[in-house]
């Protein structure tokens, strides 16, 4: 079945999408892949609706700007599908399926609270394709960690590619997660920031969304007593399965210190509290293959391959994955397994007591 999938990640960049033919259990082919990226006016509107959603305690209400950043998902995540549709004259009779899963503005496990806001049966009605989406709440509901949701996409990868286990499939956007491989062995589990603090504090220095290519840390020295005062979280000790809200160490900020520098210890500490996992698993992986916006990041790839040392560090691009676009894919994946009642998550990866599936069809 060919089957697209959509992505707004915690790093509030842009929305992924991507195309794939897949039965649910295997990967046929990879089709094209798109991006649709957020205005600076569009993310001001998705941080305060971050900021409203601290105060929601019912996953359908929508107060206030909420509703406008929902409003505003949906439209660029049309215009994605679309843009990819007519980029790639592709057949929508062909289209089996489209996993939307939305952008997440709150994410709280231990209060069985998840919310994604993203309206699923607009999205199918403007696109005129079945969309399967809120596919995070039942295994939240189920006493799950609701996160991270991809590791059945990044088995469906490592055995594609015929990669020796133990692996470690490390994805780094807003949040970093890791999916740990070894035979019949999946478990999954958020690691620590991904590329959040980095992000919102080269909004705030520089006016930069992004410190592109690792520029401004490699310049940079990290202060190492403030990465070991981040790393004495007890987060960090905690083992898998757990997840994070994209705030929640929003109170880790940098003060008095260069642009360099700061760059530089946030890049360091998202290196290090990634690290703080290999005791916490089974066996230390051999190899990480790294995946999201932080394989673009060379200083923050130098800085892992020296903190998981001798462990091998590469890239998915370099195996042939779509680095940018695999959770889109994986969206793509996990519509097609809902759609057959197969599992999307774990209790290896979420914590839910048995494997289940999840999400919510739609037809226009």
């Amino acid at each position: 079945m060919k089957a697209i999938g959509l992505m707004s990640g915690t790093s509030l960049d842009g929305a992924d999408v991507a195309l794939i033919e897949t039965d649910g259990e295997t990967i046929s082919a990879f089709g094209p892949v798109g991006y649709r990226a957020y205005s600076s006016a569009e993310r001001a509107t998705l941080h305060a609706a971050l900021a409203a959603a601290v105060d929601i305690v019912d996953r359908n209400a929508r107060p206030g700007v909420v509703a406008e950043a929902e409003a505003l998902i949906t439209r660029a995540h049309v215009e994605a599908v679309e843009a990819l549709i007519a980029r790639n004259n592709l057949r929508r009779d062909e289209i089996g399926i489209v996993g939307f899963h939305g952008q997440t503005i709150l994410h709280r496990p231990h209060a069985h609270l998840t919310v994604q806001i993203g309206d699923g049966p607009a999205l199918a009605r403007a696109l005129k394709l079945p969309v399967v989406y809120d596919l995070r709440a039942a295994d939240v509901a189920a006493g799950g960690e609701g996160a991270p949701f991809v590791p059945a996409y990044h088995r469906a990868l490592a055995l594609k590619s015929d990669t020796a286990g133990p692996v470690a499939i490390l994805n780094i956007g807003g949040v970093a997660n890791i999916t740990y491989i070894d035979g019949e062995t999946l478990i999954a589990c958020d690691t620590g920031p991904g590329n959040a603090l980095l992000d919102d504090f080269m909004l705030r220095q520089t006016g930069e969304a992004v410190d592109r290519d690792g520029a401004l840390a490699a310049r940079g020295t990290p202060d190492r007593g403030w990465i070991a005062r981040a790393l004495a979280h007890p987060f960090f000790a905690l083992p898998p399965p757990k997840s994070l809200d994209r705030n929640d160490f929003a109170a880790f900020t940098i003060a008095d210190m260069k642009p360099e520098d700061g760059a530089a210890t946030l890049t360091a500490f998202t290196a290090e509290s990634i690290a703080r996992i290999v005791p916490l698993l089974p066996r230390p992986p051999r190899s990480w293959i790294v995946v999201g916006g932080g394989a673009n990041n060379p200083t923050l790839l130098k800085m892992l391959a020296d903190a998981l040392a001798p462990a091998r560090v590469i890239t998915g691009n370099s195996l042939g994955w779509s680095g940018d676009a695999i959770e889109a894919q994986a969206f793509a994946y996990l519509a097609v397994r809902s759609l057959k009642g197969l599992p999307l998550t774990y209790p290896g990866t979420t914590g839910v007591k048995t494997p289940l599936s999840g999400g919510v069809l739609v037809r226009p």
